[in-house]
């Protein structure tokens, strides 16, 4: 975007424009004239700015390359990034786990930065023509913007630190809860295994006098045995309920 050229702005303002772009936001003051240079919000992952500019001429009057007349098309201009931060303020309140906090402090930063450089330009200009009450309002609205943004930034970088945290607590624990439970293991590895070792170098055909017994009895020991093995089986693993 260039300069309209039916504008009759002094040379020393058009002097301070390169020959690529426009710039960034900024507020220049010359001869009692008044250039706004001011972003539109950006949009997530946008490197290009899109670029508005309102000329407030010596009498009061306002021209702006925006579609209306007077100063209610810059209203519009702070409008709608209130717009833009009561979008990212509604995605934080569905936000529920870590990377959704995380794409909102990803997709806000670009508002958030152009946020302060509006609300910077709008006090310069403020601060040049000190006698315009609208540019004093303008610029409190746009702080309001600012601080909303500052808010919810702190407010979602808690939200994904405290969930950071949680994760890291719970996987702590699992951990714990693993330790305990490969205690309980050699507990019984060390218990089980010289016996398993000796059966297996001399063997335990032993005469027990149950080989005579029916086949009852040898459903039975099996049933003991499950029993046994449920038992030592909850308490290896006592440790994860914990």
């Amino acid at each position: 975007m260039n300069l309209p050229s039916s504008w009759d702005l002094p040379p020393v303002i058009k002097n301070r424009f390169g020959q690529k772009s426009l710039g960034q936001q900024r507020a220049m003051i010359a001869h009692n004239h008044l250039l706004l240079v001011l972003h539109k919000p950006p949009e997530p992952n946008e490197r290009k700015r899109e670029v508005a500019l309102f000329w407030r001429q010596p009498d009061g009057t306002w021209k702006q390359t925006a579609i209306g007349n007077g100063i209610e098309p810059l209203i519009r201009h702070l409008k709608e990034y209130n717009a833009a931060a009561e979008k990212f303020i509604e995605d934080y309140h569905q936000a529920q786990e870590a990377e959704d906090y995380f794409r909102i402090l990803e997709a806000m930063s670009p508002l958030r930065l152009a946020t302060k450089n509006l609300h910077a330009t709008l006090q310069a200009a403020r601060e040049g023509i000190p006698g315009d009450r609208d540019l004093i309002d303008l610029r409190d609205y746009a702080y309001e913007i600012e601080r909303s943004l500052d808010l919810l930034y702190e407010n979602t970088k808690n939200a994904l630190d405290f969930r950071i945290a949680k994760r890291a607590e719970e996987q702590t624990k699992l951990s714990l809860a693993a330790v305990k439970a490969g205690e309980r293991l050699n507990i019984l590895a060390g218990i089980f295994f010289p016996l398993t070792a000796i059966t297996s170098v001399f063997g335990m055909n032993l005469i027990s006098g149950l080989e005579s017994n029916s086949i009852e009895t040898f459903w039975l020991v099996v049933l003991i045995g499950i029993v046994l093995g449920v038992f030592v089986l909850q308490w290896s693993i006592k440790g994860k309920k914990n």
